[in-house]
């Protein structure tokens, strides 16, 4: 099975990712959740979901909280005690040894960032990944999946709460917008898209057709 999986990405190893913010600027915004859904193969090259690694996250020293984001995201008290929420480091160290031990059994080298709208999570999580001087981040820093294209793709939706249904996925717009729900639908609709690709035939690749120029010569057509 690592075979399969470290050859399907060139060795990337696929982790979804979602986050939810006190606004939109990674720079000055707090974290308020993240959610990390990891994925299998199957002996046949199926993706399936595995487990989510999820935590709340309690906002930095100076952290902005825009007023609206907390009322999108139903989280009006960062600091609630029954959220239960850790710091951002802590947060960060314990999704990626759960990242780390995932890409290990999958024989891969590093992980990549699979999101909706995946340019927003992979800023803020890089935007943690400084401020708490993390050394060895498994996650490629700038290579993202984005399901928002590949459900554009290959469903022509490219709202999570529209993708998913089109796809035959269920989704509950009272559970959306908390980190675990979005990163686990995200999830399945990532491997909905590429277990249908393999479906239809696209993977994998058929065997490449020999170079015209190391194949041999017709000499019938010498001069």
């Amino acid at each position: 099975m690592s075979e399969l999986f470290s050859q399907r990405f060139r060795g990337f190893y696929p982790v979804i990712i979602d986050v939810e913010t006190a606004g939109f600027n990674a720079q000055t915004d707090a974290l308020l959740q993240i959610a990390a859904t990891l994925v299998d193969m199957d002996s046949t090259g199926r993706l399936v979901v595995k487990e989510t690694v999820f935590h709340n996250v309690l906002p930095f020293e100076g952290a902005n909280l825009e007023e609206a984001a907390l009322k999108f995201t139903g989280i009006t008290d960062p600091w609630h005690p029954l959220r239960y929420a850790i710091d951002e480091n802590e947060a960060l160290k314990d999704i990626f040894k759960a990242v780390r031990k995932g890409m290990k059994a999958a024989g891969c080298q590093r992980a990549i960032l699979v999101g909706h709208n995946a340019a927003f999570d992979l800023g803020f999580l890089n935007a943690v990944i400084e401020r708490t001087a993390q050394k060895r981040s498994p996650f490629h820093p700038f290579v993202s999946f984005d399901t928002t294209t590949l459900a554009a793709l290959a469903l022509g939706q490219t709202v999570l709460a529209k993708a998913c249904p089109a796809a035959g996925l269920d989704f509950d717009n009272a559970e959306a917008h908390a980190a675990d729900y979005d990163a686990e639908r995200t999830a399945q609709l990532f491997c909905h898209i590429v277990n249908r690709w393999q479906d239809l035939g696209g993977w994998p690749l058929p065997a490449p057709a020999e170079d015209a120029e190391s194949a041999p010569q017709d000499q019938s057509l010498a001069p």
